[in-house]
């Protein structure tokens, strides 16, 4: 969508779409519209935005979408705004549409174990809701926290447990979706299985918001996950504990939990807080099982095994959830642990999202140490090793235009080389504006025509979060 194919949208007609929402739903105040207007993520534009409308029902939703295919508006989809990737960025003369109010758990169906949810519930919060019921949602993003279920479904997020759990795809059974023209529509049963028709549910799940605004979710869910053993392997370098998880999984290890962190974020988060890890280890892994305890103590001993070929300099396990707990939390920290460090270095910093296989994942290590050599800047990296996705950080000094240039091009090599390496540009954290450009490097002809052809049948007008994740296709 282009700004000549705009219809002009004054305040005459956005008192007029006020008043078909509940009171106060729409405001046009600036500041409020600049403090709603940006996700996390740097080096993505964010102005122009016109309204902000709070949605509190699907149908004030409905609503926003009337207006917006009757005047040619483009829409902001957004939840939290916790994303790093720019997708909830605000765009000129846009109405950003934010669901975060609706936050409510329709209802917990026991028997089928299913969950019926509004797109703004935190994450964590519909986790507290299902204890009782002895229910679980196994994803489990970083931003556990602070995440919304309706931006989990927008970027398909994973997280630390998604290498035994898989990832959002895999527990959503029917979506409820308003399209560009205000339709209201149900994507998927309900029941177990269902190929009645094409499977528009997966279509929308990483979508991003540029095919329809989610909302209402049912959800699978699983029985309470047990309490997991927890070993942690300290290693004198990064590839020696990266090469662990290459060969522990190869041999057929099935950790419910393996995450890496390198020795630069063991400084960054001692220095944030006071978690007591090794800050003289060249790599930490946090590896977790939740088998009976017979089968958790072989695998244990599975793990220490293939880490001690590797060289680790120590390995140890426990039970205790207490010990669990306690080194998730520290894992959990790591972004306001860089946050704290590139706050004292020139408040820059660009995390990356490279998904690639396990067995390339020392390799990829090694263009990132070459990469922090050539170019000077501090490179740190977690992943969730166990499947894959890595986190590079980038740090600089925000202020210096020479070191945002080059920060800028690192990023950038790092989308390349995972690319060669087999990988993805992106593993949850999604495409939005920050890496648009890099899509149609990963996607082939036919693909990119396929998308495009998807994305105009939907939203003939554009209007749907333009100039994000399909721009460049």
């Amino acid at each position: 969508m282009t700004a000549q194919d705009q219809l002009t949208v004054g305040t005459a007609e956005l008192e007029e779409l006020a008043a078909r929402l509940s009171p106060g739903a729409l405001t046009t105040d600036p500041d409020v519209i600049d403090a709603h207007s940006s996700d996390e993520a740097l080096f993505c534009p964010r102005e122009g935005a016109i309204a902000l409308v709070r949605a509190t029902s699907a149908e004030e939703v409905q609503e926003v979408m009337r207006f917006a295919t009757e005047h040619r508006t483009p829409v902001v989809p957004q939840g939290a705004r916790s994303g790093i990737s720019g997708g909830a960025n605000g765009s000129p003369g846009a109405i950003l549409l934010n669901v975060s109010k609706m936050k409510d758990v329709v209802r917990v169906n026991e028997a089928e174990r299913l969950v019926t949810v509004q797109p703004g519930i935190i994450n964590q919060d519909l986790k507290d809701h299902l204890a009782p019921f002895g229910l679980s949602y196994p994803p489990d993003p970083g931003s556990v926290a602070l995440s919304s279920i309706g931006g989990n479904i927008a970027t398909n997020a994973g997280g630390l447990c998604c290498v035994k759990y898989g990832v959002t795809r895999d527990y959503v059974r029917s979506l409820k979706v308003v399209l560009a023209d205000g339709t209201l529509t149900t994507l998927g049963p309900e029941t177990a299985k269902g190929v009645a028709g094409l499977d528009m549910r997966h279509l929308f799940i990483g979508s991003e918001g540029t095919l329809g605004i989610v909302v209402e979710v049912t959800l699978r869910l699983i029985p309470a996950l047990p309490d997991p053993f927890t070993a942690i392997a300290t290693f004198p370098d990064e590839r020696s504990g990266l090469q662990t998880v290459a060969d522990f999984m190869a041999i057929g290890g099935e950790p419910s939990l393996l995450e890496f962190l390198d020795g630069s974020s063991l400084k960054m988060l001692n220095a944030y807080g006071d978690f007591g890890l090794d800050s003289d280890a060249g790599s930490m892994l946090i590896m977790q099982v939740d088998r009976n305890p017979a089968d958790s103590e072989a695998e244990m001993s599975r793990f220490a095994e293939v880490a001690g070929r590797c060289g680790a300099l120590d390995v140890a396990y426990s039970d205790d959830p207490t010990d669990s707990a306690a080194l998730i939390a520290a894992r959990r920290m790591i972004q306001p642990a860089y946050e704290k460090f590139a706050h004292s270095h020139g408040g820059g910093q660009l995390l990356d999202d490279v998904c690639v296989p396990r067995t390339a994942v020392p390799e990829f290590y090694d263009h990132l140490k070459r990469l922090q050599k050539s170019s000077g800047l501090e490179i740190a990296l977690v992943a969730h090793a166990g499947d894959g996705n890595t986190h590079p950080s980038v740090f600089f000094d925000a202020g210096d235009a020479e070191e945002v240039a080059m920060a800028e091009e690192v990023f950038a090599e790092i989308m390349r080389v995972g690319l060669e390496l087999g990988g993805t540009i992106t593993g949850e954290h999604g495409v939005g504006y920050l890496k648009k450009d890099w899509l149609p490097h990963e996607l082939d002809e036919g693909s990119r025509r396929i998308q495009v052809a998807v994305k105009n049948a939907l939203d003939p007008l554009g209007i749907l979060n333009p100039g994000k994740m399909l721009d460049a296709l």
